[in-house]
């Protein structure tokens, strides 16, 4: 098993560092502190094996195992089960990876499951041990609280990220680039991902706070906890309304793009119209001389004005008068 980290801390204060799940455990109930422990792409039975030695849910557990989970917040008798779908924006694709995070959380022990190379959790360690023990002294819910900062704090980059390439989007649409309705597709489906990653966030912040709100008087930090999970909780209602927003202009977007699409469509065959009408209107005029120039080259010995002295500039004459008057026809009309 990857064991990230895996700590006994008590009023704040990192006070065990144990080699081992067994001994954590079994520490932590001696000593009465709080366990964080964090793992990264346990198999089966070593999840299971935590999960014996804290009392787990099954169906937790089989979500931590299956993965794949929408972002969401259960509750089984007095212990917490979390999913959280963390991101990142890829600036070399100009696409987001997304990943899962498990958290088991319950009155002294909180146990992370990390599918993915995001969120860097040691990052939230580092800085309540390091700048925030007098929060970590509130217990698992200070926690929790860092570990859901974190990972909101990481939405913000993907958001601008997607807001950058939207507005990408519009200028190629307007450039006349012919892969941005494929790339408006693509696009959209990173959105709506984003949007399924956050959109469970206020809600499970909001469950939270009460939950907290409701239980202030046993430690006097939680009042601090619960303020800053609200301050979590407006970021998480900003980026749903964000998310929103962008999932509005890609739409705009694809219509615009359809818009001038069939516009282009339409000019190409205006014009091929225009140009069959021209190539038509010569076609006549060339064929009308032709016409009487093969009717009088029959040579039948019986034809009028075969043997009339002015029969050749009769026919010629009637070959002009026949092209002019179609050319005057068709200049008439606009045809040429």
């Amino acid at each position: 098993m990857t064991i990230v980290d895996n700590a006994i801390y008590k009023d704040g204060q990192r006070i065990l560092a144990p080699t081992s799940l067994q001994e954590t455990f079994e520490q932590c109930k001696r000593l009465g502190g709080m366990a964080w422990v964090g793992l990264y792409r346990p198999d089966e039975a070593e999840l299971q094996e935590v999960a014996h030695e804290l009392n787990l849910h099954e169906l937790a557990v089989e979500d931590a195992l299956v993965g794949g989970q929408r972002a969401k917040l259960e509750r089984y008798d007095d212990d917490r089960f979390f999913v959280l779908i963390p991101a990142r924006y890829l600036d070399e694709t100009e696409t987001v990876e997304f990943g899962e995070l498990n958290v088991f959380v319950g009155s002294d022990f909180v146990v992370t499951v990390r599918h993915s190379e995001v969120p860097d959790l040691s990052r939230v360690r580092r800085h309540l041990e390091e700048q925030r023990p007098e929060l970590l002294s509130a217990g698992t819910s200070a926690v929790v609280h860092g570990i859901l900062d974190s990972v909101v704090d990481d939405y913000f980059p993907v958001a601008e990220g997607l807001e950058n390439d939207i507005a990408e989007i519009e200028d190629e649409i307007f450039a006349g680039d012919g892969n941005v309705t494929r790339r408006i597709y693509e696009l959209s489906r990173e959105v709506v991902g984003f949007q399924r990653a956050i959109r469970s966030l206020p809600h499970m912040l909001e469950t939270m706070i009460e939950a907290l709100s409701g239980d202030q008087g046993a430690h006097p930090d939680k009042v601090e906890v619960v303020r800053k999970l609200r301050d979590v909780h407006d970021h998480t209602v900003l980026l749903n309304d964000r998310v929103a927003s962008m999932r509005t202009m890609l739409e705009h977007a694809l219509e615009l793009d359809s818009t001038l699409t069939s516009k282009k469509l339409a000019e190409v065959s205006v014009a091929q119209n225009e140009q069959v009408k021209r190539i038509s209107s010569w076609a006549a005029i060339i064929f009308a001389p032709q016409l009487v120039g093969s009717i009088y080259g029959m040579n039948f010995d019986l034809m009028p004005e075969l043997h009339w002295v002015w029969g050749y500039p009769f026919a010629l004459g009637l070959m002009l008068a026949v092209a002019l008057t179609l050319f005057v026809l068709f200049r008439k009309n606009d045809w040429l």
